[in-house]
């Protein structure tokens, strides 16, 4: 397995609608899917410049797998939220560790950011433990933060620091 993250490009956008309009994929973001190729274009297009994103395809063997987002970047606070997707046909297999992994090393090592923080509803604990692993800390629930197929969830907001990264990172080896 070897898997890469790389920067979101136009002709990715196929595959994200794809990953975009799968209503249980969206419900674990707390948002409904698109509808449309052209309005994530127009997004696309309205974000491409902005320096408080990242987007990066998830890629294995050189074939999309997924999605992994830095957004809210604030470089006053140097923070972040962090966002992912596996595709529903590649989960299981241990991409979400390893591209979290990558994308906190871009943000704690080339970014400098001092945080990196994310949501995660508190029905997805295969989520949370994975973040968990990474040394993500549980900071508290946001009770009935966001409504999603119909009702309101709960979520963990989970947060991880540079020097608990780094630290862990070495540690390792």
């Amino acid at each position: 397995m070897t898997v890469q993250l790389r920067a979101m490009e136009r002709s990715d956008l196929r595959f994200v609608h794809g990953l975009f309009n799968d209503r249980a994929v969206m419900s674990y973001w707390f948002e409904e899917p698109f509808d449309a190729l052209a309005e994530l274009e127009d997004i696309y297009e309205r974000h491409i410049h902005d320096e408080r994103e990242r987007r990066f395809i998830i890629e294995n063997d050189g074939i999309p797998v997924g999605l992994v987002e830095l957004v809210e970047i604030n470089f006053i606070h140097r923070n972040c939220e962090f966002q992912i997707i596996v595709a529903p046909a590649a989960q299981g297999r241990g991409y979400a560790g390893t591209a979290t992994r990558k994308a906190l090393d871009y943000a704690f090592r080339i970014l400098n950011l001092h945080k990196v923080y994310l949501f995660v509803d508190v029905a997805n604990e295969k989520a949370a433990h994975v973040y968990e692993k990474l040394g993500f800390v549980r900071e508290g629930v946001q009770r009935e933060q966001y409504f999603s197929n119909g009702a309101y969830r709960d979520a963990h907001a989970m947060g991880l620091l540079q020097r608990d990264f780094l630290a862990a990172d070495s540690a390792r080896g």
